[in-house]
């Protein structure tokens, strides 16, 4: 199992911890990622380490919903342009993740969302990966409602 950096605010001070499992990732309210881990596109029930969608990622066995964002669909798609922008955004989900250790941040106000996913925002360099699709196109910043992509 991989090494996870943890680090947790604990009466005001910042304790840095080795966590290994899924709890890390779980119950963390901030957490950095290991630089070694890289990620695939996830395939069958194979569900620990892997980008499930544009907005949906494995890690470590904890499945989290980027929360700042929404992504186009490739399990139901609407339309074939979702399909499409949704690979596309898949796809560049995939090399962000693997371009090095990013930080995995708590939302505020729920920590899950109505499928028991985590709700994190991941950053690297001071900058949410979920901007970065945003940017690019392949996103939209997170209103608190899906908007349609067709």
């Amino acid at each position: 199992m991989k090494k996870i950096i943890v680090a947790i605010a604990v009466s005001g001070c910042a304790l840095g911890a080795h966590i290994f499992g899924i709890a890390a990732v779980a119950e963390a309210a901030s957490m950095v990622t290991s630089p070694e881990t890289t990620y695939r596109k996830c395939f069958g029930g194979d569900r620990v380490t892997c980008v499930v969608d544009g907005d949906t990622l494995w890690i470590e066995g904890a499945k989290i919903r980027i929360a700042d964002i929404d992504a186009p669909e490739i399990s139901e798609p609407k339309c074939a342009t979702e399909l499409a922008f949704g690979n596309r955004a898949t796809d560049r989900l995939i090399e962000l993740v693997n371009q090095g250790s990013f930080e995995l941040r708590a939302w505020s106000g729920r920590d899950e969302d109505k499928y028991g996913r985590k709700l994190r925002v991941l950053i690297r360099d001071g900058r949410s990966l979920g901007d970065i699709l945003v940017s690019e196109g392949l996103a939209r910043t997170w209103t608190g409602r899906r908007q349609p992509w067709c």
